[in-house]
């Protein structure tokens, strides 16, 4: 089964419970070979910090239903 995918490598991403972060840009994204793995993106915030988040709609911890929200220009 494909996974449902949210973010991509150069989205523009805000955190909704922590704003403080700043506005932040997906950096990485790591998929594994295995059937049913997980699919991970690494986002670069503007505190500095990298912050590591599960990327398929289909997982309940996706970063979406966790609070990382896409900014649109």
């Amino acid at each position: 089964m494909k996974q449902r995918l949210y973010l991509k490598v150069g989205d523009t991403v805000t955190h909704s419970r922590h704003i403080s972060w700043g506005e932040g840009e997906v950096v990485e994204e790591k998929h594994s070979t295995l059937p049913g793995g997980i699919c991970l993106v690494r986002v670069q915030f503007e505190d500095g910090i990298d912050r590591t988040f599960i990327n398929d709609l289909d997982n309940g911890s996706c970063c979406y239903y966790t609070g990382v929200k896409l900014m649109y220009f």
